[in-house]
């Protein structure tokens, strides 16, 4: 290399020259080698302390830090500063883009809609995403290096942790009591655990209701047609008389009734859970519907109630108008009409009502004197075959369903279902429907536009 040959003669060079001036300067002596020998160390001293001097600067260069450039010398040192501060250059360079790599590889962690935990051989926590945190109620100020039993108590966690057969995971309630988690451990490097977290408590409610609602199924269908078959057997063993065969003749009639009610709501459940949303452009009369409903309602009353509708059929404006689906709209509201009247007892009133809100909502409401229901039970009103009284439903010929077939027509029209009831007081179910989907006036019929507020 060229400095190599520079430094070879820079070194000759000065031995030569401290000897030729010492031999100069000396040569009167008697002995002149003397002094050539001292002019000669002197120049390899000279060069010594010329690489201590380039050292040192190199060195507080890497002592006090490498973010400035390296010290711009000449000749080998100049070589040494400019190979150490590349090399030093591509490790950062190399250290920089780990590091971005592992910002990106976390970044991608906390994007994950389940959790991750990190620990060491000692169940020690080495780091956790976001929504670990939220999983175990964790802080990362206080709980980063602490074992995790410390932190994590559930008796199904600690044991699956401690049996260390990782195989399935273990599901058990938050540490916060508000859900469920499955936890899964993996295990890598020298005995570091990979824990994977996962909020199950809405698949666990689904699975619930699934089975819940299989169960109850299957005891709907199955009390009727043990009646029936009593029946059945009744009519072929035992010698009836007229009035008594036309007795049971009536009940079994009853009982396939209300078979044919709840297939009835069931294939409703599923066509409405199973169909896109009523479209935008097909209007419904007001008019209409409220006239449907109050037929069915005095049919059903038999003049037992005083019913009263508001707007009468007859008076709604002729262009009032809902956007959607007749029969499921015309089902909701005959539903919440139906259960009115058989819930209300003999003389009670039931008032159903329409108006249009300054906001440009529509409203549906059907106000009753009934019993009332305890406020406990209003939030599963609408779930299926949820009954507040186990005998209530079957003493009025109902399927359990009809609230949860007016919940599902609600939500398709984009709207929602108010309930509002007070023990010995009544009950108010309200349908509420969007702008979008109302016409109040002949003038938004014209103009093809919902209401302005």
């Amino acid at each position: 290399m060229k400095w190599n040959v520079s430094r070879v003669v820079a070194g000759v060079f000065a031995l030569v020259a401290g000897s030729a001036l010492g031999w100069m300067a000396g040569r009167q002596m008697p002995n002149p080698l003397l002094p050539a020998l001292i002019g000669a160390s002197v120049g390899v001293l000279l060069i010594a302390l010329a690489d201590t001097w380039h050292g040192y600067r190199l060195l507080e260069w890497l002592r006090l830090g490498t973010d400035s450039a390296a010290p711009s010398d000449t000749g080998m040192w100049g070589e040494i500063a400019h190979r150490v501060e590349r090399a030093l250059r591509l490790r950062e360079n190399q250290a920089e883009h780990e590091r971005e790599r592992l910002s990106e590889f976390f970044e991608a962690i906390e994007a994950s809609p389940n959790g991750v935990l990190l620990m060491d051989a000692n169940d020690q926590i080495d780091w956790f995403s976001s929504v670990a945190a939220d999983h175990f109620g964790l802080q990362p100020e206080r709980d980063l290096r602490q074992r995790i039993t410390n932190l994590v108590r559930s008796p199904a966690f600690v044991s699956y942790l401690q049996a260390g057969n990782f195989d399935m995971p273990v599901k058990f309630v938050n540490p916060q009591g508000q859900g469920m988690l499955s936890v899964m451990i993996r295990e890598y490097g020298d005995g570091q655990k990979l824990v994977l977290t996962q909020d199950i408590t809405e698949r666990e409610r689904a699975e619930t209701m699934r089975r819940d609602f299989v169960a109850n199924v299957s005891h709907e269908i199955r009390t009727p047609l043990t009646v029936l078959s009593g029946f059945i057997e009744t009519l072929a063993n035992l010698p009836l008389t007229e009035v008594e065969r036309k007795r049971v003749l009536s009940l079994m009639s009853q009982q396939t009734g209300r078979m044919q009610a709840l297939v009835s709501d069931l294939l409703t459940l599923a066509q409405l859970e199973g169909s896109p949303r009523p479209a935008l452009d097909r209007w419904v009369p007001v008019a209409r519907l409220l006239a449907h409903v109050e037929s069915d309602a005095r049919s059903l009353s038999h003049g037992r109630h005083h019913l009263s509708f508001t707007p009468a059929a007859g008076d709604v404006p002729t262009a009032a108008q809902i956007a959607g689906s007749e029969t499921e709209l015309l089902s909701a509201l005959a539903n919440l009409v139906n259960n009115a009247i058989r819930y209300t007892p003999e003389g009670g009133h039931v008032d159903v009502r329409w108006r249009v809100t300054p906001d440009g909502e529509g409203e549906f409401q059907v106000r009753d004197t009934g019993a009332g229901i305890e406020a406990e039970h209003l939030p599963r009103l609408t779930e299926r075959f949820y009954r507040v009284d186990g005998s209530r439903s079957r003493d009025t010929g109902g399927t359990g369903l009809g609230l949860s077939i007016v919940k599902h027509v609600v939500q398709r029209h984009a709207g929602e279902l108010h309930i509002e009831s007070q023990v010995g007081q009544g009950s108010c179910f309200t349908l509420v429907f969007p702008p979008a989907r109302v016409r109040a006036s002949i003038e938004d019929a014209r103009k093809g536009e919902s209401p302005a507020a």
